[in-house]
């Protein structure tokens, strides 16, 4: 079964606290966040055939290479990270970069999400890629069911991120992850994401 935690594990959170100028806690919690908004950017894309198409293609062409041995945040091609932040959430990137800089009252800034994002969507979709080989292979072939598949590991990572409870699905994810009010406002975001199929 995919695992959120596992997902979590590749994520090198001291690495990134030292490339954002934070403490390690600061780092991990905003990672927390971040993450399962990104999954949900994701599945919006998946369930869009036009669009969950060239999600497909983003996860071929991510290095599978790059979870191997512990992900290096050096050889994370940000700038790469930033388009598909761009492209995932559109119009709604600083609606969403600005929830999450709310969460938990913590001293989480926008700017401090705005270059996390980046870091963390090619991480996430290495390991997207590597679930889509079944773990191994070295060449993930994208399929033209746009969203089968990776529509499926994406369910199964965002039912891992509410700890296996069923329920509202998306917004109970991003409530449990930030507090109810930056969840609601993200709930509402990626949901018109999603409604536009």
């Amino acid at each position: 079964m995919t695992s959120f935690d596992d997902l979590l594990s590749n994520v090198p959170v001291a690495q990134i606290a030292e490339q954002l100028g934070v403490d390690e806690a600061t780092a991990k919690t905003a990672i927390d966040a971040a993450v399962p908004v990104l999954l949900g950017g994701f599945q919006a894309q998946a369930g869009n055939p036009e669009v969950g198409l060239n999600l497909e293609n983003e996860v071929a062409n991510q290095p599978l290479g790059l979870l191997d041995g512990g992900v290096d945040i050096n050889q994370v091609d940000v700038s790469n990270g930033s388009q598909i932040v761009d492209q995932t959430f559109g119009a709604e990137k600083n609606t969403v970069i600005s929830a999450l800089g709310n969460v938990g009252g913590s001293n989480i800034s926008q700017d401090l999400m705005s270059k996390l994002l980046p870091m963390l969507a090619p991480i996430v979709l290495a390991y997207l890629g590597k679930k889509m080989l079944g773990g191994g292979g070295t060449t993930a072939q994208p399929s033209a069911a746009g969203g089968g598949g990776i529509g499926d590991i994406l369910g199964s990572l965002l039912g891992g991120a509410t700890g296996g409870q069923g329920g509202g699905g998306l917004a109970d994810v991003l409530g449990k992850a930030m507090g109810q009010n930056a969840g609601g406002v993200l709930g509402s975001v990626l949901g018109g994401l999603l409604g536009k199929k």
